[in-house]
């Protein structure tokens, strides 16, 4: 049996490489084996995401008739620590520990942090819902202690991600790092995907106790992934217990960052195609029920299809983001994608077409996890090593918080649009039509942010295309002189 065991392990390392994703980032310093544990913390970041966003927003509003506003709130909570993103990053980059710990300790903190939101939680709803032997109970205390578990758990993974990146790039060597990053966000798709599909089993016969079981469930689970995540991972310097000679400050910290070159470009870039990209989240599903027709099962998959999409867009943005491939433009890749795939599923509407926006849901997908991946892997790059975490705080920061912009003006602006003049007597789709007409805008007012960040102004760019608009015998000709190539 000892053989066979083996043998088995044996043919695992020789195929691993060749077709698993993310595997040949494994060096003889950094095994797999210890990434892949590593990524746990991802996995709960993931369980928990869909567990506030997911499941508890619709067991909130259909099984324990919560207003949908309320709801909305709750949800929305966790994006109040998301600018803090900035400030927990820079403390795990100076933090002083007797145990020579920087990173370490706010993953624990993070996870405690889960942890006791979590508890709370499916108490507070029940009060809130006024179910079972807690209905006697004021509802102002089940909103404020849902509220409290909320923010509690969306402080925590906050948290946790933003400093379990940084660890993740202080073990990784440069030039690995694309495909670390990579397996990260991978293994958050993962734990988003599973953690669907056992809260959705578990809960299909929905009661009280079995949402506490659930719930209560999720916590424990936390603890054990992000424990066994961080377990031995960190190496102990006794220097970072010594009091240094001279205290960074976050503002002095800060001040240099931004002041670094194109800083306030990209983080522009980074929020504008952040929104071009999550307002749809939300509007998706309900534009394949409304204008195509589309049942339930097949509205669900399409969150299936985009996750499908962004995976596809990370494994291919980590193989050639390894080879040298230029970050930024791999993101201006990515909205290149998005932009046709909006177009698409606008054009899905009056052509009917069930097969258009399929396609269509899954390139903004993939380009959603080009832009990402080409963003996150340049902050990662450019960032000095001993700002690490400030950088990926900084990104995580105005990415959360463009998302949830995004997601909340998707939803106002398709009410607006609906209540408003405009779509009386036009059909479903116009207010959907006119969200996904200003992702494409946000879009390419991303992709003119980005220019400087490849050395081009805007209105140079502006310029060269109205010379090169005119076709001069069925060919157009750049601002030089030269054919363009056909």
């Amino acid at each position: 049996m000892s053989r066979i065991s083996q043998t088995a392990i044996r043919t695992l390392v020789s195929i691993g490489p060749r077709f698993l994703p993310f595997a040949d980032v494994a060096t003889p310093d950094l095994p797999l084996g210890r990434l892949l544990r590593l990524s746990l913390f991802q996995v709960s970041v993931g369980m928990a995401l869909v567990l506030m966003v997911g499941t508890l927003n619709r067991v909130m509003i259909v099984e324990l008739e919560v207003p949908a506003s309320l709801v909305a709130v709750m949800i929305s909570l966790p994006l109040v620590f998301a600018p803090f993103r900035a400030l927990i990053g820079f403390r795990s980059d100076v933090h002083r520990s007797a145990l020579g710990w920087r990173r370490v300790p706010f993953i624990w903190r993070g996870t405690m942090l889960q942890f006791g939101g979590f508890a709370v939680m499916p108490f507070a709803l029940l009060v809130l819902a006024g179910q079972g032997e807690s209905g006697h109970l004021p509802v102002w205390i089940g909103q404020l202690g849902a509220g409290i578990a909320f923010l509690l758990v969306g402080a925590g993974l906050h948290m946790v991600q933003t400093v379990g990146l940084a660890l993740a790039t202080d073990l990784a060597p440069p030039q690995d790092q694309p495909k670390v990053v990579g397996l990260m966000y991978v293994m958050l798709l993962v734990g988003m995907i599973v953690s669907a599909l056992v809260f959705g089993y578990a809960l299909v016969d929905f009661t009280p106790g079995r949402l506490i079981q659930v719930i209560q469930g999720a916590a424990v689970v936390t603890v054990v992934l992000n424990v066994t995540a961080m377990w031995k991972q960190e190496t102990r310097d006794r220097s970072r217990a010594a009091a240094p000679e001279h205290e960074a400050t976050f503002r002095d910290a800060w001040d240099e960052f931004i002041s670094g070159r194109n800083a306030r470009l990209r983080l522009l870039a980074i929020g504008l195609g952040t929104m071009g990209f999550g307002m749809s989240d939300v509007l998706l599903e309900p534009y394949g029920g409304q204008v195509l027709a589309f049942d339930v099962a097949s509205t669900t998959k399409l969150t299936a299809t985009l996750a499908l999409g962004g995976l596809i867009g990370f494994v291919f943005a980590s193989k050639v983001l390894a080879r040298g491939f230029d970050p930024f433009r791999m993101a201006a890749a990515g909205v290149l994608t998005g932009i046709p795939a909006f177009l698409a599923i606008i054009a899905a509407a009056p052509l009917h077409s069930a097969l258009l926006f399929v396609a269509g849901t899954f390139l903004v997908g993939v380009g959603g996890g080009l832009f990402s991946h080409g963003t996150l892997t340049a902050t990662m790059t450019l960032a000095p090593r001993e700002r690490t975490g400030l950088a990926l705080g900084t990104w995580g920061a105005v990415q959360a918080t463009a998302a949830g912009l995004g997601m909340a003006l998707g939803g106002v602006v398709r009410d607006i649009v609906l209540m408003s003049p405009l779509a009386a007597g036009t059909g479903p789709a116009v207010p959907y039509i006119i969200v996904y007409a200003i992702e494409i805008a946000l879009l390419a007012a991303t992709l003119l942010a980005m220019l400087p960040l490849f050395g081009i102004r805007p209105s140079d760019a502006v310029t060269a295309i109205a010379k090169a608009a005119p076709l001069q015998g069925g060919i157009a000709r750049l601002p030089d002189g030269r054919r363009a190539s056909s």
